[in-house]
């Protein structure tokens, strides 16, 4: 009878190798290629084991799925063994199968040091333009005009909220017939300037501590249809969705965390979000979307007000100041 081929064994030894060269050096590549970054992502050492884990199995029903597989898979092994190939080759090889399994044992167990991969930073600020160090939120001291443009609006009735929150407050209007629209902010602040509205005596002060409570309720509102989802109710980085990121949302009640920053600093990340990271951000990055592309510049900066006045914080000084 002629002896049948020994291809089996050789294409489970090329189907090892081909997976790992492809998770070890493939998806590297391919994530710069993806990315666009200078360099290549990582890929975990649990997911190379996993890889191969799986692979392995796979081809340990494929060989044993019948006693012809098995024996086509071991008969180069036997051949070898007894030395078919000559006793050379076989020495060679009971000397170096050894040698590498023993190397690679010693490669997972003894201690290194390295470098690693990327610098991952807190605050990766290499592209934060400087001309935005010195920002400061236009909402949190509003000047003279905008008070006196605020009173001659709620003197008329017209005040105007951001879009997003006008579909709700005209229901409310219709439901609960408030002598006034801003009666939906039932603040301290809000209710002595509405008080003062009636007698027809608001001062500026009075004015400027209900502008700044009508431009909160609306950063809250925004920040909840934007921002709670990630970062929590609280601000905590807790929010419904955190669990599913690898690098879970920023805790803004930390006091390591946008306290440490300039307003300006706070703008630009809000603005630009993950994408516009610099290098030193990967791999993990963030999963902040672009705000700039659905959000005005004024709707960030009433969230970025909203955000440190939930968080109880206060942001950092520019060092000019």
């Amino acid at each position: 009878m002629q002896e049948k081929g020994n291809k089996r064994f050789w294409w489970v030894v090329l189907t090892l190798v081909v997976v790992y060269a492809a998770i070890k050096w493939g998806v590297p590549a391919l994530s710069r290629w993806i990315t666009t970054l200078p360099f290549p992502l990582p890929v975990p050492g649990t997911l190379m084991f996993m890889y191969m884990a799986v692979t392995l199995i796979a081809l340990f029903l494929l060989v044993t799925f019948s006693e012809e597989h098995l024996e086509e898979f071991l008969r180069p092994i036997r051949t070898f063994l007894a030395g078919g190939y000559g006793r050379i080759p076989r020495a060679i090889g009971l000397v170096i199968v050894p040698l590498v399994a023993a190397w690679q044992v010693w490669a997972l167990t003894v201690p290194q040091v390295e470098l690693p991969t990327a610098l991952r930073i807190q605050h990766p600020s290499s592209n934060f333009p400087k001309k935005m160090e010195a920002l400061q939120n236009p909402f949190a001291n509003p000047s003279d005009a905008a008070i006196d443009a605020f009173i001659e609006r709620a003197k008329s009735g017209k005040v105007r909220f951001v879009p997003q929150l006008r579909e709700d407050i005209d229901r409310w209007v219709e439901e609960a017939g408030p002598d006034h629209v801003l009666e939906a902010i039932p603040t301290a602040p809000m209710r002595r300037f509405l008080a003062a509205l009636k007698t027809g005596k608001v001062d500026r002060n009075t004015a400027r501590a209900a502008l700044i409570e009508k431009t909160l309720f609306e950063g809250r509102a925004l920040y909840a249809m934007n921002c709670r989802p990630c970062h929590g109710d609280s601000t905590a980085g807790d929010g419904p969705m955190a669990d599913g990121f690898k690098l879970r949302p920023i805790n803004f009640t930390d006091n390591g965390t946008i306290e440490t920053i300039v307003v300006g600093y706070t703008f630009w990340r809000v603005t630009n979000g993950g994408p516009g990271l610099p290098p030193e951000a990967t791999p993990w990055d963030s999963a902040m979307p672009e705000w700039k592309l659905s959000l005005t510049e004024e709707e960030r900066w009433k969230i970025i007000l909203a955000e440190y006045d939930l968080a109880e914080k206060t942001p950092r000084i520019p060092e000019k100041h």
